[in-house]
Protein backbone atom coordinates (compact mmCIF):
# COMPACT_ATOMS: atom_id res chain seq x y z
CA UNK A 1 0.00 0.00 0.00
CA UNK A 2 1.26 3.47 -0.84
CA UNK A 3 2.13 5.87 1.96
CA UNK A 4 0.84 8.97 0.18
CA UNK A 5 -0.57 10.34 -3.05
CA UNK A 6 0.48 13.43 -4.98
CA UNK A 7 -2.80 14.89 -6.24
CA UNK A 8 -3.01 17.59 -8.91
CA UNK A 9 -6.17 19.39 -10.05
CA UNK A 10 -6.07 19.29 -13.86
CA UNK A 11 -9.61 20.40 -14.72
CA UNK A 12 -11.60 23.38 -13.55
CA UNK A 13 -14.60 23.14 -11.27
CA UNK A 14 -16.97 24.96 -13.62
CA UNK A 15 -20.03 22.80 -14.18
CA UNK A 16 -19.42 20.44 -11.27
CA UNK A 17 -21.81 19.84 -8.40
CA UNK A 18 -21.41 21.55 -5.03
CA UNK A 19 -20.59 18.17 -3.50
CA UNK A 20 -17.67 17.68 -5.92
CA UNK A 21 -16.37 21.22 -5.31
CA UNK A 22 -16.49 20.60 -1.56
CA UNK A 23 -14.59 17.33 -2.00
CA UNK A 24 -11.83 19.03 -4.01
CA UNK A 25 -11.58 21.76 -1.36
CA UNK A 26 -11.34 19.14 1.43
CA UNK A 27 -8.44 17.51 -0.41
CA UNK A 28 -6.65 20.85 -0.09
CA UNK A 29 -6.87 21.94 -3.73
CA UNK A 30 -8.00 25.45 -4.58
CA UNK A 31 -6.93 26.17 -8.17
CA UNK A 32 -6.17 24.42 -11.43
CA UNK A 33 -2.62 23.01 -11.56
CA UNK A 34 -2.53 23.10 -7.75
CA UNK A 35 -0.81 20.11 -6.21
CA UNK A 36 -0.90 18.58 -2.73
CA UNK A 37 0.34 15.44 -1.02
CA UNK A 38 -2.30 13.50 0.93
CA UNK A 39 -1.87 10.47 3.14
CA UNK A 40 -3.14 7.10 1.99
CA UNK A 41 -6.18 6.23 4.07
CA UNK A 42 -9.70 5.07 3.23
CA UNK A 43 -11.22 8.55 3.59
CA UNK A 44 -8.78 10.16 1.16
CA UNK A 45 -9.09 7.26 -1.27
CA UNK A 46 -12.86 7.75 -1.31
CA UNK A 47 -12.52 11.48 -1.96
CA UNK A 48 -10.04 10.87 -4.78
CA UNK A 49 -12.34 8.26 -6.32
CA UNK A 50 -15.29 10.65 -6.20
CA UNK A 51 -13.56 13.36 -8.27
CA UNK A 52 -11.05 11.25 -10.18
CA UNK A 53 -12.14 12.78 -13.50
CA UNK A 54 -10.80 16.16 -12.32
CA UNK A 55 -7.49 14.94 -10.88
CA UNK A 56 -4.12 13.49 -11.77
CA UNK A 57 -2.87 11.13 -9.06
CA UNK A 58 0.67 9.82 -8.55
CA UNK A 59 1.65 7.30 -5.90
CA UNK A 60 4.49 8.22 -3.57
CA UNK A 61 6.27 5.82 -1.28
Amino acid sequence: MAKSFRVKLIRGLQGTSKDQRDTVRCLGLSRVQGEVVVKDNPANRGQIYKVQHLLQVKVEK
